[in-house]
């Protein structure tokens, strides 16, 4: 084609996502937007008895630790959050590099109503080594065990 009538992208170049340029900061609200918006709602507060709300959450505010793993592995099976319990299937997002994973979670810590602390830049890629998990958690307790077991 003429050069002049474009720069020969096509559709799918331009509708997968676009290459962090060195030291660039990823948007964990765009992230978010992308990955996780459609079950845990825009405003934080997830679909009653299906989704859990993450604004809110124990455990979006509490162990950074256990968060940077439920992103890691997810989780499927029993978890109470705000005192209801949620019976469902978190899939993984151990595809996401660290850069993202940091980002969204330290965007979910300080939106809606959460104050929470940003994760450490360094979390993510540290629980990602030191992990030999290929399952998702199961329920609650075994992230209540995470974190009563630091490593």
């Amino acid at each position: 084609g003429n050069a002049s009538l474009g720069d020969r992208r096509t559709v799918a170049d331009l509708s997968g996502p676009l290459p962090a340029a060195a030291g660039a900061v990823v948007d964990g609200k765009a992230v978010f937007a992308a990955q996780c918006a459609a079950c845990h709602q825009a405003t934080g507060k997830g679909l009653p008895g299906v989704f859990p709300p993450l604004d809110g959450s124990e455990w979006v505010q509490g162990d950074a630790r256990t968060l940077a793993n439920i992103l890691l592995h997810g989780i499927t099976g029993d978890i109470s959050v705000g005192g209801t319990v949620y019976n469902g299937a978190m899939p993984s997002f151990q595809q996401l590099g660290d850069a993202e994973l940091t980002a969204v979670a330290s965007y979910i810590r300080s939106a809606w109503s959460n104050k929470a602390q940003p994760l450490p830049a360094e979390l993510l890629g540290q629980e990602r080594k030191a992990s030999t998990r290929t399952t998702p958690f199961e329920g609650g307790a075994a992230l209540t065990a995470l974190a009563d077991n630091p490593s």
